[in-house]
């Protein structure tokens, strides 16, 4: 059986990490089937999911290696074309990824003890993002 839930997150841009852990537990425990997995997608190419400890030190942690890697203040062909000043936004959601698959059993997210749920959006703007949450189990 497969349910198909959408979840909605307002952000900041720039590097806006924001916690899911919960709302997808949510989404598992409510959608009646007792294992399998959870498949996250954000739709946009300028965003993406991924796992980790979050807690403000690892938070600045990743924001600051993300403007290491990418720097926002680069000059990106992507920037030169469109004039939105956000290449390094695309670069960065392209190397962390739009999707994300987690496993459950008994309705509970067989998560780490210290790892959640994130969602990152690295647009240079406030957004309104959609999580697609598809559970896929017996």
């Amino acid at each position: 059986m497969v349910v198909t839930e959408r979840l909605t997150v307002r952000t900041q841009g720039n590097n806006h990490i924001v916690d899911l852990t919960e709302r997808v537990a949510e989404a598992v425990a409510c959608s009646g089937l007792g294992a399998g997995i959870v498949a996250l997608f954000v739709p946009g190419s300028t965003a993406g999911l991924t796992t980790m400890e979050f807690e403000p030190g690892a938070v600045e942690d990743l924001k600051r290696w993300l403007e290491e890697a990418v720097p926002a203040d680069r000059e990106y062909r992507h920037n030169l074309r469109w004039g939105d000043r956000n290449g390094h936004s695309h670069l960065r959601a392209s190397l962390i990824g739009p999707s994300l698959t987690i496993p459950f059993r008994e309705r509970r997210l067989l998560l780490g003890t210290w790892q959640q749920i994130v969602l990152i959006d690295f647009d240079v703007r406030p957004r309104q993002r959609e999580i697609v949450v598809q559970i896929l189990g017996e």
